[in-house]
């Protein structure tokens, strides 16, 4: 879709979209860069948290379809911000350079590439599309606008200890890597997210603004909040929650980001409560030189694997216990290293223990790291360290996924045309149909 039209369509009720060039400015190394934050759950108010410490930084607005998450997201941010309920209005505000865009996953698309049009910077939360369809339309966008900084709320991409990682792999110090496993676990039985009948909205809540593109139907409190994930309508589960972390880093470890095939299964064995997800997922994806191996499991929090070095900060573990339910593990002819969020350790071969010394390295929580990191881009053009392309390609992985165990088949991606090749029913599933007025991006 061209984008005059796309502007037409995002501004249905009348809401005056500016154009890029009405609103860029010039930034100084401390310059003030003004933001709003769309979407003000949990997630979002925590980023938004940690850019708006960063000295002569300000939101200017808040906006969420759910009044009581905007009026709590403005006080955590001071009390000065605006509050909107409409995500057009913001891309009216001359005060708005930036944007951070923390909605449900099916709102992700709409709302960044509206920002790039209005001339506005976008963080954009993982995954940043809901359709390998509505990815390309975002790195379309982005591509249009080279002045403007898109950060992807992938925020490995900022730690330390996995930039460490890839150097050892591409270097070649743990051998040739040609096997890598990734892994999700979590135990949430037996009911899951539970079960609440359908009731009316809050009074403070567009409920029917919350569904934006996806189908109607009647509120029920776990479609929103922290449970939203558990829906297909507007997310795509755990692999595109905790997997498309892991993918992102696999691929910045790796320095390869395209694979060659996909063949996921996945069922909902015994999960009880609300939701649509499989409980267990297994997917083998081919790239260039070697395979990944991805499991995601909602019935066992033990994970692939027993933490090897104690006192490690390891993402989502047990403090006491030995389990280790997130994580990635690169095994090289030389040695094998296991990277998750916050730790690395490094298990030399046999043999290989004079030449290559264990090591166990833990790092903070990379989420400030890359909140200032965005900041600098806008400031001082410093290079995205996840631009739209890149958080794409990590998106691709998880929709692969699903796609591949809905029609029961191994997929063959044509990297390069980014298309599912030979598959017209597979291919129907890169993208979704969408609601009215909200099909701008739609099958």
């Amino acid at each position: 879709m061209r984008r005059r039209e796309f502007l037409k369509r995002v501004a249905v009720t009348g809401a005056a979209v500016v154009t890029a060039d009405s609103t860029r400015r010039v930034y100084g190394a401390n310059g003030r860069v003004r933001l709003a934050l769309i979407g003000c759950g949990g997630r979002g108010t925590y980023v938004a948290s940690e850019i708006d410490k960063i000295d002569n930084v300000e939101f200017t607005a808040v906006c969420d379809v759910y009044g009581r998450n905007a009026e709590r997201a403005r006080q955590r941010l001071g009390g000065r911000a605006r509050i909107v309920k409409d995500f057009r209005r913001v891309m009216e505000m001359k005060d708005v350079d930036a944007v951070l865009v923390s909605t449900p996953d099916h709102w992700h698309a709409i709302p960044a590439i509206a920002a790039l049009e209005a001339g506005k910077h976008v963080y954009c939360e993982k995954p940043i599309e809901h359709t390998i369809q509505e990815g390309l339309a975002i790195v379309a966008a982005s591509k249009k606008h080279p002045e403007l900084v898109f950060l992807t709320g992938t925020q490995h991409r900022s730690a330390p200890h996995i930039m460490r990682a890839a150097e050892m792999v591409q270097s070649g110090m743990i051998g040739e890597v040609h096997f890598v496993s990734v892994w999700n676990y979590s135990n949430t039985m037996p009911d899951g997210i539970g079960t609440v009948p359908d009731s009316d909205p809050p009074a403070d809540m567009d409920w029917d603004f919350y569904l934006g593109p996806a189908p109607w139907v009647p509120y029920n409190a776990k479609r929103h909040g922290g449970t939203y994930r558990s829906f297909s309508d507007y997310s795509s589960g755990r692999v595109s929650d905790y997997g498309v972390h892991r993918f992102d880093s696999v691929h910045q470890i790796m320095g390869s980001d395209t694979p060659t095939s996909c063949y996921a299964a996945a069922y909902r064995y015994c999960l009880g409560g609300l939701g649509d997800h499989p409980d267990v997922m297994q997917a083998t994806y081919e790239y260039p030189g070697w395979i990944m191996s991805y499991e995601a499991l909602e019935l066992n929090s033990f994970g692939s694997m027993a933490r090897l070095t104690r006192g490690l900060p390891h993402h989502g573990a047990r403090p006491e216990g030995k389990n280790r339910p997130n994580g990635m593990m690169f095994v090289g002819t030389r040695a094998t290293l296991i990277v998750d969020r916050r730790a690395t350790e490094l298990i030399p071969e046999p043999g290989e223990e004079g030449r290559i010394k264990p090591m166990a390295m833990g790092n903070d929580e990379p989420t400030p790291l890359h909140a200032a990191h965005f900041i600098r881009c806008i400031r001082e053009g410093e290079k995205s360290r996840a631009d739209a392309l890149i958080g794409h390609r990590g998106g691709n992985i998880c929709h692969l996924a699903n796609i591949s165990y809905k029609v029961g088949r191994k997929l063959n991606w044509d990297a390069q045309r980014e298309v599912i090749s030979g598959d017209p029913e597979a291919s129907k599933l890169m993208a979704k149909k969408a609601r009215k007025p909200w099909d701008m991006i739609t099958a």
